[in-house]
């Protein structure tokens, strides 16, 4: 068992949840906990290695988690190291360092989403995990948003990091990414509702900050300002609720136009 906190494995996990740097660096980041371990073995990420605090018999879940990495390094390690290990105040006892996911976007995207300036790292995994739910093709994290990585990010999105295209890029590198689509700003005064677009065309989604927006650079990309129109005197709606609301109107009128598209093929 792992007691001491000047282990060289213990350090590694340290500094990799403490510092963006060591995790571009070594292109690893940690997962904690039973869930989002179970999502990386369903995702089929091979861990470097993982820690676990031995409390026994381990329950049917960690059995089967345990059971995948069977041929990865693995150490038990006491109930102090794992706290400290840990980003969070409770540790769940199980978690693993794993390559920085690397998922290409397809070639010709159909939905993109463009973050800038989103800075709330539980905005961030919420976005991720809802880009993934609605089918987007891939993410671009934009100047001024918090990195994808960070811990409080990866333990929102809730795996999502295994399976979406995302990356940090300047705005040059995302204008050439989005040339081939429309490219749509969500906007609290936009001049055209969200439900009017036409979702079914290669389209890019821009969402701004919580706090300022999106700035010039989002505004110059944009073609067009969308809003969500709201009853009462609310102003405008969470970063992430703004894209949930704005990506799934746009997978709903895609799955129509398939099912309508399939439909005239039968007849």
């Amino acid at each position: 068992m792992i007691t001491s906190l000047k282990n060289a494995q213990v350090r590694r996990v340290r500094a990799l949840q403490q510092r963006r740097r060591t995790r571009q660096r070594e292109g690893a980041l940690v997962v904690e906990g039973l869930r989002l371990c179970e999502e990386a073995v369903q995702a089929h990420v091979v861990p470097e290695f993982y820690f676990y605090v031995d409390e026994g018999e381990p329950d049917a879940r960690a059995q089967a988690v345990l059971q995948a990495w069977q041929d990865v390094p693995g150490w038990p390690v006491s109930p102090a190291v794992m706290a400290a290990c840990s980003d969070t105040e409770t540790p769940q006892g199980l978690l693993a360092v794993v390559p920085l996911p690397a998922i290409s976007p397809p070639l010709q995207p159909t939905m993109t989403l463009v973050l800038d300036q989103v800075r709330d790292p539980g905005n961030l995994g919420t976005i991720l995990r809802t880009a993934l739910a609605a089918g987007v093709d891939q993410v671009l994290l934009a100047p001024g948003t918090v990195d994808a990585t960070n811990p409080k990010v990866v333990r929102a999105a809730m795996g999502a990091h295994f399976r979406l295209s995302w990356a940090a890029m300047g705005w040059e590198a995302i204008a050439a990414a989005v040339a081939a689509c429309r490219v749509y700003l969500a906007a609290p005064r936009g001049a055209v509702s969200y439900t009017d677009v036409d979702w079914c065309e290669a389209a890019a989604l821009v969402v701004g900050g919580e706090a300022a927006g999106a700035g010039r650079h989002a505004r110059a990309l944009a073609a067009v300002e969308i809003a969500i129109p709201m009853a009462g005197e609310a102003e405008s709606l969470n970063a992430a609720v703004s894209a949930a609301v704005i990506l799934f109107e746009a997978l709903r009128q895609r799955r129509a136009s398939h099912a309508s598209t399939w439909q005239g093929d039968e007849t």
